[in-house]
């Protein structure tokens, strides 16, 4: 089952953009998964368990190197394969 997930994310210091473009960067860089980016959100577009494991190891490693940041996330799924 496909899904769609549209996330922000919101590191709490005053330099935000690197941590930004290094989760986008990560995403990016997973076979199987579609991304697009705009100026306020990410969409991640693909198999819903690859989906999932993939934000859970990208989300957990930005907590790891900016521990005080803040994720939006709306998911909508299933929807046709992209």
């Amino acid at each position: 089952m496909d899904v769609a997930v549209e996330l922000s994310l919101y590191p709490l210091r005053d330099e935000f953009i690197p941590s930004i473009a290094a989760f986008i960067e990560r995403l990016n860089s997973h076979a199987g998964l579609k991304v697009i980016t705009n100026s306020m959100s990410t969409q991640v577009f693909g198999e819903f368990h690859d989906v999932m494991r993939t934000l859970t190891l990208e989300i957990g490693r930005t907590f790891e190197s900016s521990p005080k940041s803040v994720f939006v996330m709306k998911i909508l799924g299933p929807m046709a394969p992209v």
